[in-house]
């Protein structure tokens, strides 16, 4: 027993050390990040989809994404993700699971790979277990992807949708972090290059668009990429709920009756 605990360790220990030296990459290249001007990250977000366009891999650009990814997070939410918080965004970009307890910056760790796999073009999800936390986040950390030329969409309950707009102000909601939040259709928040959200809600849109009658009335647009939050909740506890949504049939009945009598009569 002894033993398979060790192994385990030791296994855990490699895969710390191999995150460790990405990081090391990471932090190597701040010293370039740290010269760029707010209006310049834009810019760099388009090279980097240029660099994707022609071939180069996401792993290959991930020291320089995340070097500036944390740059911008520093010039607009004055918060500099740790050493420990790069590792984790690391782990989360690659599509593994990286444990924080609360208070260790989830928010923040969450950030970079959703920057990386949005260069793709094909939109990333960071889905939540409340409507309060995807309109926080969203909230916390629009500025950031907002400055790195990014669009933020919210996708909550009750068929409500935002996208972050740094134009747009709200003082009803008597919190700077949701001052930002535009209503807008949900097909709309669905284009957005980041978009934040319930499980439910991600979960039912999918139904619903799978009960359309046309394409263009699809609300999502694709599942490239997603970050869940509080994973063993969403993926073990709540998915012994399942998501169920019906509509009343369109269709007389009495054609299922027809087409059945036409089957006695087909040939074998």
């Amino acid at each position: 027993m002894l033993k398979n605990l060790f192994s385990f360790l030791d296994s855990n220990k490699k895969e710390t050390d191999r995150l460790g030296k990405i990081t090391e990459k990471v932090n190597s290249l701040a010293p370039v990040a740290q010269k760029l001007k707010l209006q310049e990250f834009s810019k760099k977000t388009e090279d980097f989809k240029k660099k994707i366009s022609k071939g180069e891999s996401l792993e290959s650009i991930l020291p320089e994404v995340f070097a500036t990814g944390r740059e911008a997070i520093w010039k607009t939410l004055a918060k500099r993700p740790y050493d420990v918080q790069i590792m984790a965004g690391i782990a989360l970009s690659e599509g593994k699971i990286a444990e924080q307890k609360t208070g260790e910056g989830k928010t923040l760790s969450a950030i970079l790979p959703l920057y990386l796999h949005s260069l793709t073009g094909k939109g990333v999800h960071a889905v939540t277990v409340n409507d309060y936390l995807a309109r926080r986040d969203a909230g916390w950390n629009g500025p950031a992807f907002h400055a790195l030329g990014l669009t933020v969409g919210i996708i909550v309950q009750e068929g409500k949708s935002f996208v972050f707009d740094p134009a747009f102000r709200d003082d009803t909601h008597g919190d700077e972090r949701l001052a930002h939040l535009r209503p807008e259709t949900r097909k709309v928040a669905y284009k957005s290059d980041v978009v934040y959200g319930t499980n439910n809600e991600f979960g039912f849109d999918y139904l619903r668009d799978n009960m359309v009658s046309d394409v263009s009335e699809m609300a999502q647009r694709g599942h490239y990429f997603a970050i869940v939050d509080e994973v063993d909740s969403v993926l073990i506890d709540e998915a012994r709920t399942p998501l169920i949504i019906s509509a009343p049939d369109m269709e007389p009945t009495d054609k299922y009756y027809k087409f059945a009598q036409y089957i006695d009569r087909l040939d074998p």
